[in-house]
């Protein structure tokens, strides 16, 4: 299960499910054998592709894993290189062949991710060593390329329409900025073994508290942003759930930011998985917000 990095498959999970559900709630589409069968399709596609970026992520950073993260399948000895190798072919092969029979919006979206996954990890590229590239790579698959070209797919799947609607514009706004916090959070942790393997990161740049306070702070800016535009622009949202919820995670990220020790490694990574949970919370809140409004207007 290590293998996989089950946060990042939660997060490629809900990204699928929420972008569904948005199309859906937003072009009043319901339910059926084949718009659930293309979301079935574009699940398994994305968690495979999600499996060869981190596999392959693993592969080139054995040495390093040994130091920052021991508990990994190829750091510890669990797998061996021939077999985590066989796992990156395998789903790798499987994502671009499932998305490719799925549809040209899906198999740009996959094909494209592929290819920064790759470049991120593999020498001599090996962009992770740049902390401008490395968090580029993540914000740009992540912030952009997913939630962009899975609702293109979505629309002409579900009602021939290729067209991006405030909704997806305001998430993928969102998405781009916080995938930025996570970005340059997720080396802390790894602090010494990036060190000692010459892994340039914004970490050892500018320091742990100054990542800390910077990460912190854009994802503020992210909840603010999406108040303001549940204010003033996304007026047909439910305003009162949608204003309320984002404050609500506002507050609990500085309620849990608050003593956070930055000397503990322990600590660290945990504040690392509770931003991730915020950012599963927001895939669970943008579609709910969207069905809300479509029960409220079919009641008027």
């Amino acid at each position: 299960m290590e293998f996989s990095r089950p946060h990042t498959i939660i997060g490629t999970s809900l990204s699928v499910l929420a972008l569904y559900f948005i199309s859906l709630a937003t072009t009043g589409t319901m339910i059926n054998p084949v718009n659930l069968e293309q979301m079935i399709a574009v699940w398994f596609a994305c968690l495979c592709g999600n499996v060869y970026i981190v596999g392959l992520n693993q592969l080139y950073d054995i040495k390093i894993d040994r130091v920052n993260k021991p508990e990994l399948p190829l750091a510890s000895g669990e797998f061996t290189v021939g077999q985590g190798k066989l796992i990156v072919g395998v789903t790798g092969c499987l994502s671009s062949i499932v998305a490719a029979l799925s549809g040209i919006w899906l198999f740009a979206t996959v094909a494209i991710s592929l290819v920064i996954g790759t470049a991120y990890s593999t020498p001599p590229i090996r962009l992770k060593q740049f902390p401008f590239w490395a968090a580029f790579c993540i914000l740009t698959v992540r912030g952009v390329i997913v939630n962009i070209g899975l609702f293109l797919h979505y629309g002409d799947k579900l009602n021939g329409r290729e067209v991006l609607n405030p909704y997806v514009w305001t998430l993928t706004l969102f998405i781009l900025l916080f995938t930025v916090a996570i970005a340059i959070f997720k080396d802390v942790p790894d602090l010494e073994g990036d060190k000692q393997y010459n892994i340039n990161t914004f970490t050892l740049v500018i320091g742990k508290p100054a990542v800390f306070n910077l990460s912190r702070g854009v994802i503020t800016v992210c909840y603010c942003g999406m108040i303001a535009a549940g204010l003033f622009w996304l007026t047909a949202l439910n305003v009162s759930f949608f204003v309320a919820s984002h404050l609500i995670l506002l507050g609990l990220l500085w309620w849990r930011s608050r003593d956070v020790d930055l000397e503990q490694k322990s600590a660290i990574a945990d504040f690392y998985q509770f931003i991730w949970k915020l950012f599963f919370a927001e895939y669970l809140l943008f579609p709910i917000a969207c069905f809300i409004t479509v029960v409220d207007n079919y009641q008027l």
